[in-house]
């Protein structure tokens, strides 16, 4: 796990390594074991390593035989050992057992289409310099970020959007069109991003450059092609074997590793494969005092059943107040999702005792796991009563000032087109919600700017007209992809520490599209069902009996209470005026409203106080 950056300089510039220095410095964080670079005429690779695989010479860049060819990775090719024999038996010479230097024996054997072999999470740059090609690549459920920019004659590349904050070539405009999307959200979605002239990578894509050109493709895709002749006890038996496998290739590491334990069913999945595959696992576990958002019990008790030196962390709104100062340093872009303070104070805990942690990423999207994912339907069938009918809900839900947010989130969607209605259930702020805290000139230039074309967008890319499978898709390429994702990753490679979630094997993801959507979704009472079925011996009754229970923090209680006065402070209208994207009086009167219990509005305030401690952080800086 690393974080890597580069570019390629324009025709009449050579690459300087100072620049490359300094873009390698602000990714430390993702790498703090050794610092790499190499230059090549107008071509500049620099990575910050995380040691892993090969701790002794896996150091990067890595090369092949004669150098031509050079490799910085960000993450993991699991199947590297099978891959390095095959390469071998062709003629091949390794002078690392890194998975990295894997990539350019790849290259040199099946150009663009060793991609298709990887069986990993990562992001790459490969610099070929008999064929002056450059290749960038992401993992197929974008696992591993990756950031560029074309500006000035430059292309820039990184892990991270302050490694390319970092190039002079790179501005630090911000992009309303990004902040649209990141309210509507909660995150942004690729390729766009949160500044001017920087997109992201999509995930299962390639980016070549080569003589002057550049072009951008799709190498995999989610599939989805029900197979009609898988019973439900087939299911469940390859279910239990392909998770094993994905587990088994997910323990490879030469350096200390464990599993990140909530006590719901995914993480116990994995956690309970895990340990029938290793001895003496170390699982971690994070809760509050608050009792309605604490799971530290569930996952205590299995930590028991399946025998796990077991750590636990309890934090309090202090402990959350310690880490605001910090928050706009630590997201480079900003991600409105709660879970980000307690997820990176577990990994700054769990970094003491491991460098790697499997998780259970995944399972709720492939399993339509989430509620918001069975309330489908009943959108559905609201949405079909006569216009006046929902209006009025709408409206009396909205006279009432104690009406459940969840209630009220559910009438509004039913404003919105089919395919849009689900996200205002996962999460953002609907656009007519948030125009009235826009400054008047943001609200001017966002007047006819829709933030969810991306979801049609992204649905496009669905072959099949199943509603599930078409909920699946989006929610994989959108909120897993954008959101759980990219804020797991932050999270933990803010402390140098990788995550793995063997839910996302990409041959676990083939087969899970060719389960029958009857079997995937069964309406609110039966979340997830075959995935309990089929791990029935792993997952003990009391976790199998739960609900699903999100990973809730309570900074709706923290916002009236200890954190008020930090809350006031970092939205105060002085701030809003000098950031000139909000109003300051519309945020004053949600703050206001909030702390004096008349509405609860902590989830616009998250993503109003993310936003602005970001924006402080970054763009403040301004040149």
């Amino acid at each position: 796990m690393c974080g890597i950056a580069g570019f390629i300089a324009p025709p009449d510039e050579r690459a300087d390594r100072s620049l490359l220095e300094r873009m390698a410095a602000t990714l430390r964080h993702r790498g703090p074991d050794a610092m790499g670079y190499h230059v090549d005429g107008r071509v500049g690779l620099a990575v910050a390593r995380l040691r892993i695989i090969d701790l002794v010479r896996g150091d990067q860049p890595l090369a092949n035989e004669d150098a031509s060819i050079h490799v910085i990775l960000n993450g993991e090719i699991y199947n590297f050992p099978a891959l390095r024999d095959g390469l071998t038996a062709r003629g091949h010479r390794f002078a690392t057992a890194s998975d990295t230097e894997v990539i350019a024996h790849a290259w040199e054997e099946a150009g663009e289409a060793c991609l298709e072999d990887f069986n990993g999470m990562f992001a790459f740059a490969l610099w070929d310099r008999r064929r002056q090609t450059l290749l960038l690549a992401r993992d197929r459920m974008g696992e591993k970020p990756l950031y560029y920019a074309r500006a000035g004659g430059w292309l820039v590349f990184a892990s991270e959007l302050r490694a390319l904050l970092a190039h002079p070539a790179v501005g630090r405009r911000l992009d309303l069109e990004g902040v649209a999307r990141y309210l509507a959200y909660d995150y942004v979605p690729d390729p766009h991003a949160i500044v001017q002239g920087v997109e992201k990578l999509p995930p299962a894509h390639r980016l070549i450059a080569s003589d002057g050109k550049l072009s951008i493709q799709r190498y995999w895709e989610i599939p989805f092609r029900p197979d009609p002749a898988l019973d439900e006890a087939a299911c469940r038996e390859e279910i239990r074997h392909r998770l094993d496998a994905a587990v088994r290739l997910r323990l490879t590491s030469d350096v200390p590793l464990g599993c990140f334990l909530s006590g719901g069913i995914d993480s116990t999945s994995v956690a309970a494969t895990a340990a029938r595959l290793c001895r003496g696992l170390r699982t971690f576990s994070v809760g509050f005092v608050e009792p309605d958002y604490d799971e530290r019990g569930f996952a205590r008790l299995v930590a028991e059943r399946i025998g796990a030196v077991h750590e636990e962390l309890v934090v309090s709104a202090s402990d959350a107040g310690a880490v605001l100062p910090r928050l706009g340093l630590l997201l480079d872009e900003p991600i409105a999702d709660m879970s980000f303070v307690p997820l990176y104070l577990l990994s700054c805990a769990a970094r003491r005792h491991i460098t790697v942690a499997l998780t259970g990423d995944g399972g709720d999207e492939l399993f339509a796991g989430y509620p918001a994912m069975a309330a489908a339907w009943w959108q559905s069938a609201f949405a079909a009563l006569p216009r006046p009918v929902p209006a009025a809900l709408r409206a009396a839900a909205e006279r009432f000032p104690f009406t459940p947010e969840p209630l009220r989130e559910f009438l509004d969607a039913l404003a919105y087109r089919p395919s849009v209605r689900n996200q205002l259930l996962v999460g953002g702020v609907p656009p007519h919600r948030y125009a009235g805290l826009l400054s008047a000139d943001a609200r001017a230039q966002l007047a006819t700017f829709d933030p969810y074309a991306d979801i049609d967008r992204a649905l496009d890319g669905c072959a099949v007209d199943d509603p599930t499978a078409r909920l699946i898709y989006r929610y994989c390429k959108t909120y897993l992809a954008g959101q759980n994702l990219a804020n797991a990753d932050r999270a933990s490679m803010a402390t140098g520490l990788e995550l793995r979630a063997p839910f996302l094997d990409h041959t676990f993801v083939e087969f899970t599209g060719r389960i029958p959507s009857r079997l995937k979704l069964r309406g609110l009472g039966q979340l997830k069902r075959l995935l309990k079925e089929a791990l029935v011996d792993r997952l003990p009754p009391e976790i199998r009996a739960r609900g699903k229970q999100g990973f809730g923090v309570p900074f709706g209680a923290w916002f009236r209470g200890p954190l008020a006065g930090a809350l006031r402070e970092i939205l105060s209208p002085e701030r809003m005026r000098a950031g000139g994207v909000f109003d300051p009086g519309a945020v004053e009167r949600l703050v206001t409203e909030h702390i004096a219990g008349r509405r609860d509005q902590r989830k616009v305030l998250w993503a109003l106080v993310v936003f602005e401690l970001w924006r402080s952080a970054h763009l403040d800086q301004g040149r």
